[in-house]
């Protein structure tokens, strides 16, 4: 994996979406239901910081039909991943004079 330039974000950064971030960089693909379980928000808000992902290009949306069920995945995009590790590289610099 190549370094990653710091940037911070401003779509990335409210805690929900950095929260997001941070549960699919560590998966392939995740559930939305797990999704919303982890961050601890409704449907409709997860919905809604998810399209916001989405139209960043940040986070894929995928649809599948499982036991007669409608399932929605979750996964960073490999752009979201670069945004995701560039953001916590700016976080980790901007705070870097906290470990003085």
């Amino acid at each position: 994996m190549t370094a990653v330039a710091p940037h911070f974000d401003a779509v990335i950064h409210p805690p929900p979406r950095l929260q997001i971030c941070g549960l699919l960089q560590a998966v392939d693909t995740m559930e939305f239901a797990a999704v919303r379980d982890a961050v601890g928000v409704s449907d409709s808000v997860l919905s809604k910081h998810v399209k916001q992902l989405e139209e960043a290009g940040y986070v894929k949306v995928g649809k599948a039909t499982i036991a007669s069920r409608q399932r929605t995945s979750l996964s960073l995009s490999k752009a979201g991943r670069a945004a995701f590790a560039a953001h916590v590289a700016e976080l980790r610099r901007i705070t870097g004079s906290l470990d003085a």
